[in-house]
């Protein structure tokens, strides 16, 4: 009939269409994800400087871990871990050398990948004899220091004896101030540190496995957080 829409006409009409569609949906589904989902957050005032205060702090067992590793008969390194860390930092911010730290390490609690190693740490010896390493039911192992040497941006060798396995031998533990401010947790005030030493275990009488070439040095990683 005359008037009536030719083919293509109706072709462009439906692509049209099709298009409006799209773009409504589209309109839509933008505007409900404007509706529900939270706007990004506005950037706030400039950080302020953190003040470390003076005064005991006291190490946050659930947060204070020593991981150790050492050379399995020089293949691949093993790693190890040691929590439930507690102890004391009696910090002088004013002189960091006069700052002390007390730390005790429970060993009857070791992590490892491996449940016969977790076993044999804590085996008794045979027939009587001394356990290849810590045996059952181990004292704790205690770090106190004996001097902190600071060393800039925050930087400081702790120098003091490790005790364990009944004997004590002086460790070098180099640490830095890795946070600090108030924890949004509990409110307290908190400082984090990282650490590293390095200890030759034969010397507390742990040489179990040396003369096979399992590794007597045990690198020690530390992360620390202490509260008041």
């Amino acid at each position: 009939m005359p008037g009536d829409p030719s083919a293509s006409e109706l072709a462009m009409r439906k692509i049209a269409f099709a298009a409006a569609a799209s773009l409504g949906i589209a309109a839509a589904a933008v505007s409900a994800v404007s509706a529900t989902a939270p706007m990004a957050p506005q950037a706030g005032p400039e950080a302020q400087e953190v003040v470390v205060t003076s005064g005991t702090y006291t190490a946050d067992p659930n947060h204070t871990l020593v991981g150790w590793s050492l050379s399995h008969f020089g293949f691949n390194d093993y790693f190890g871990l040691y929590g439930n860390i507690s102890g004391t930092l009696n910090l002088d911010a004013e002189n960091l050398g006069n700052s002390s730290l007390d730390i005790t390490i429970p060993l009857d609690t070791p992590t490892v990948a491996s449940a016969g190693l977790a076993h044999h740490l804590l085996r008794p010896g045979n027939a009587g004899a001394a356990p290849d390493f810590f045996g059952p039911s181990p004292e704790p192992a205690r770090f106190v220091s004996t001097a902190v040497h600071p060393m800039g941006d925050n930087q400081a060798h702790i120098m003091g004896n490790l005790t364990f396995n009944g004997q004590t031998h002086p460790v070098e533990i180099t640490a830095g101030l890795s946070g600090a401010g108030t924890n949004m947790m509990n409110q307290k005030a908190t400082l984090g540190f990282h650490g590293t030493a390095t200890i030759m275990r034969s010397q507390w009488g742990l040489g179990y496995g040396v003369p096979m070439g399992l590794g007597d040095e045990v690198k020690l990683n530390i992360t620390a957080a202490f509260e008041k």
